[in-house]
């Protein structure tokens, strides 16, 4: 355990002296901060049912940043290693396998969770200034951010298997981008094949992120999405390790 925090600290220490890191948290405010402005004026225009939370988690504005920045956070994660030559003391070190690949995998997922901490700041804040809460139950804040959590744990393990198969940036990032991309609009498909099916539309949903944002936003809590996203996580990673053996042996 000592071992693997010491390499998980490495991985955090790392991402912050890197210029990419500043970056990518001052446009992911940016874009959000845009996000929950537009959130706060579609309320001001129409009364509904619709909580803050919800017109929050459920916005182009909100997919797009989401999307992007995974691959943008994963992209050095093993491939910057392998290119300065870094990976060679690393993998000759005392520590194993499994604890360099998780150390790498969850520093990239600390450093994305650390993104949307200012959004817990955005929603006090609408609580303080209006006097109203920003979501209809405590359940509703649970639900995103459990979803938030959930969907990160696939994303940053798709970003980290591009990072560790290239030695280039660029590349894994264009990787990892049509891999989520991919899972992504996979979720969308109803909307190419409006006569589908009810099996069509039950896999659809099965792999929606944006079905399952916006259900457990709204506090409605269903496990199919946590099987999914842990399971495929586990897959993933295990994919990640394989190859990073792989590559360790060929070495």
């Amino acid at each position: 355990m000592r071992r693997f925090l010491t390499l998980l600290g490495r991985e955090l220490g790392g991402a912050f002296h890197q210029p990419l890191a500043y970056v990518v948290l001052f446009f992911f405010l940016l874009i959000t901060g845009f996000n929950f402005h537009a959130g706060v004026a579609l309320l001001n225009k129409s009364a509904g049912s619709t909580t803050m939370v919800e017109a929050f988690f459920n916005t182009v504005y909100f997919w797009f940043p989401f999307v992007l920045v995974f691959p943008l956070i994963t992209m050095r994660v093993f491939a910057e290693e392998v290119k300065l030559g870094t990976i060679e003391t690393l993998m000759t070190a005392p520590v194993r396998d499994g604890q360099v690949v998780f150390a790498k995998y969850f520093g990239a997922w600390i450093f994305y969770l650390i993104l949307w901490v200012p959004s817990l700041l955005y929603f006090y804040v609408f609580q303080v200034t209006t006097s109203l809460s920003a979501a209809g139950a405590v359940g509703s804040y649970l639900g995103a951010y459990s979803m938030l959590l959930l969907i990160g744990l696939l994303y940053t393990a798709i970003g980290c298997l591009a990072s560790v198969v290239t030695d280039n940036q660029i590349v894994a990032a264009v990787i990892a981008l049509a891999g989520i991309l991919a899972l992504f609009f996979l979720g969308l498909l109803t909307l190419f094949l409006p006569g589908a099916g009810p099996f069509v539309r039950e896999l659809t949903y099965y792999f929606s992120p944006i079905q399952h944002m916006m259900d457990f936003s709204r506090g409605i809590f269903d496990t199919r999405p946590v099987v999914f996203y842990l399971s495929s996580t586990v897959l993933v990673l295990f994919a990640v390790f394989q190859v990073f053996k792989y590559r360790r042996w060929k070495s």
